[in-house]
């Protein structure tokens, strides 16, 4: 039976590697996949050229990909594009993004549909925060699988902090800001330090650090 995967990480950790590799790997052997991305990155270069939606990994590697937005029916778009071409896997990157009915929706797909869903995203945002999306996958996907990185002190990261444009670090605002490399992963010791929740024994020198 196919399942709805949650492949979630902080920032950095390989996710959209794998989701390309992945894909590339199922295409390799002569089978079909569909790619999606959130849609709010409709603006940012890197999920959008061409007038299309796109996704990109660090290291070079790049798909087409379909943007999905709040209120998009993803298992109707699925359904639709399967009539007309075997699917064989749904990959989702940015999961973090989708509502808690479009969760629903791509676990329907696989119960409904039988195609595997690989869903790949962040799990907390720079507040320490479960997203919307990440809330429900834990709550409802079939397997869990962490994608990990590491701190600056070599411990799991399991956090990230946003540094803004003067390179301060961010401890209040909009949970989305357009721009992977505002963002660092760090160990939760190192997150609570950076964010003044606990005294600071060994900051690297971010200028937001108080």
């Amino acid at each position: 039976m196919a399942k709805l995967y949650f492949h979630y990480a902080t920032m950095n950790a390989g996710k959209t590697t794998m989701l390309l590799q992945a894909s590339y790997n199922y295409r390799e052997r002569g089978m079909s996949t569909m790619l999606f991305v959130a849609g709010h990155y409709r603006k940012a270069s890197h999920y959008h050229k061409d007038g299309a939606g796109y996704i990109a990994s660090r290291i070079g590697l790049e798909a087409d990909a379909e943007m999905f937005s709040d209120g998009d029916d993803l298992f109707a778009r699925v359904a639709e594009h399967h009539r007309h071409t075997t699917t064989h896997c749904v990959f989702v990157d940015e999961a973090q993004f989708l509502a808690e009915e479009q969760v629903w929706q791509l676990a329907r797909i696989a119960d409904r549909l039988d195609i595997p869903v690989m869903c790949y995203g962040l799990r907390t945002d720079f507040q320490g925060k479960l997203f919307t999306g990440s809330r429900a996958l834990l709550a409802i996907a079939d397997e869990l699988r962490e994608v990990r990185t590491i701190c600056r002190c070599g411990r799991k990261a399991t956090m990230v902090v946003r540094l803004g444009p003067d390179g301060k670090v961010a401890k209040k605002g909009e949970q989305v800001a357009i721009g992977k490399d505002v963002y660092v992963s760090l160990c939760r010791r190192h997150w609570e330090e950076e964010m003044g929740r606990w005294r600071a024994e060994d900051l690297i020198g971010f200028a937001g650090a108080e």
